[in-house]
């Protein structure tokens, strides 16, 4: 059919157009805010902003927090890529471009009224749970120095007490909000957690397009533990043959020493099937000789094997007792006056908290 036909057709029998629902109708409804570098901004009235985690993977987290939907950075291995095809309508109608694998970093959906939201869902929260912020698209990524939606969160929470919560971003605009943080952190328990794949600039440039250099972000580590910020690095993901090697998890748990991290720890990598066209793209592109490597590893399984798992923990506990950090603070999150976090509700659940967002 014609797209005028199509679109005549429309107009006199509304009734006979797909009725969109849920998380669909919203995107369909949402606002162009903004564009650029090939990044399209939509506003969007959110529903609820704080989403109980459900998840295979083994850490502790109860409550995830994600100002923004979709995420500029554009890392080849993202494992949200496929949250964007939730709001696409079937059957190639408009807007159904948000099912393909870039939509994620081009298409990227501002929750207008998030603080809001989070003032009034904090209300039915129990204290004792993890809250994180970060967990599928990065809070700090560029369109939070205008939109300004995380830091509006974060003044939230400074108005708050007895809370426990975690950020994760890859960005060094998390220091912008230092004083925030140090309320926050003196009358609730906080952590930030900065991801750092690999100290190597030019390699980090092809994983992550679009996300602060590596260098930015260990300052911003040092930057958080001067102000008295709990604040460590994620060397994460690892991905075999790129930056698994020893001396790789060894140089990297150094260079988080010296910038004075609390704490080191890494995560294997997690290739859900939305991430795999990507990431083998990336692989085919850089890596060409590792292709059958991860077509082995991955070619019928999302998560690295379980072998690999042990070998990479012993390997970054060992680079933890040699610079003397932590291994992480899942237990021990330590506020701005050194209090250990509460104890844990007895009804929460072991859950994953993503890293790599």
């Amino acid at each position: 059919m014609k797209s005028e036909e199509k679109t005549k057709i429309d107009v006199l029998f509304p009734i006979l157009q797909p009725r969109l629902t849920g998380i669909a109708r919203l995107a369909a409804e949402a606002v162009h805010a903004d564009a650029r570098h090939q990044v399209e901004f939509r506003a969007i009235e959110a529903r609820s902003i704080l989403s109980r985690v459900v998840s295979k993977r083994q850490l502790l987290l109860d409550y995830s927090i994600n100002p923004y939907r979709g995420c500029e950075f554009g890392c080849r291995y993202c494992y949200a890529r496929y949250t964007h095809e939730f709001m696409a309508p079937r059957g190639g109608e408009p807007g159904s471009e948000l099912s393909l694998p870039d939509a994620f970093e081009r298409v990227i959906f501002l929750k207008q009224n998030a603080a809001w939201m989070l003032e009034q869902e904090l209300k039915r929260v129990d204290r004792r749970m993890l809250l994180a912020i970060g967990t599928a698209t990065d809070p700090y990524q560029p369109i939070e120095r205008r939109a300004r939606i995380t830091r509006s969160i974060l003044e939230v929470f400074a108005r708050q007490r007895g809370f426990q919560l975690g950020i994760v971003t890859k960005s060094n605009l998390v220091v912008r909000d230092v004083d925030l943080l140090q309320e926050i952190a003196g009358r609730n328990s906080l952590t930030v957690h900065i991801t750092i794949t690999t100290p190597d600039a030019a390699l980090a440039r092809k994983l992550e397009p679009r996300a602060p250099r590596p260098d930015l972000r260990f300052a911003a580590v040092r930057r958080l533990r001067e102000k008295g910020i709990a604040a460590g690095v994620f060397c994460s993901p690892v991905m075999p043959g790129i930056n698994d090697a020893p001396r790789q998890i060894d140089a990297m748990a150094k260079r988080a020493s010296e910038a004075g991290a609390l704490f080191f720890s890494a995560n294997p990598l997690f290739l859900k099937p939305c991430s795999r066209e990507t990431y083998f793209g990336f692989l085919r592109q850089h890596f060409p000789e590792l292709v059958p490597e991860y077509n082995k590893r991955f070619g019928k399984a999302d998560f690295a094997a379980p072998e690999y798992r042990r070998e990479l923990s012993v390997t970054v506990k060992d680079a933890c007792r040699r610079y003397g950090l932590r291994h992480r603070l899942d237990e021990e999150a330590v506020t701005l006056d050194g209090r250990k976090k509460p104890a844990r509700a007895a009804a929460s659940t072991q859950i994953s908290l993503p890293i790599g967002a």
